[in-house]
């Protein structure tokens, strides 16, 4: 969130990223890492330097995000792999993990961080959403 709010601006560096958000160095430098190898974000050198969005943040897809640091979305196995199960052909229940899986992944696809940070400020300002 913080890279998107200065996107356009000066590069941040990590311990201004992890003291706005209440998280610590380490964890975010893991954080930052995965992002960067998938090219979400790059990374400035020198005094002044620090992290940046590597594109805009309307371009920006949460599922992204949310693939890159947390891997493949799937609430069960089966829905990747048939072969987990055998009932997979029949089961009720896989069919209601699959509508909560497309309906997770309709929302991040068509989320952008943008999207995300309207929120967030119009929060900020003391506005409300309804879902």
């Amino acid at each position: 969130m913080e890279l998107t709010l200065e996107y356009g601006k000066k590069p941040l560096q990590i311990k201004a990223i992890a003291d706005r958000e209440d998280i610590s160095n380490k964890y975010l430098e893991q954080l930052v890492a995965m992002l960067k190898s998938s090219g979400l974000v790059r990374s400035i050198r020198g005094p002044r330097g620090g992290y940046m969005l590597s594109r805009p943040p309307a371009e920006i897809k949460l599922s992204e995000i949310f693939t890159t640091l947390e891997g493949p979305l799937v609430p069960v196995e089966c829905l990747e792999h048939t072969e987990f199960c055998p009932r997979c052909s029949d089961c009720a229940t896989r069919l209601i993990w699959q509508e909560l899986y497309q309906a997770l992944m309709s929302i991040l696809e068509t989320t952008t961080l943008k999207d995300l940070a309207d929120k967030a400020i119009k929060l900020q300002q003391g506005g409300h959403y309804q879902i």
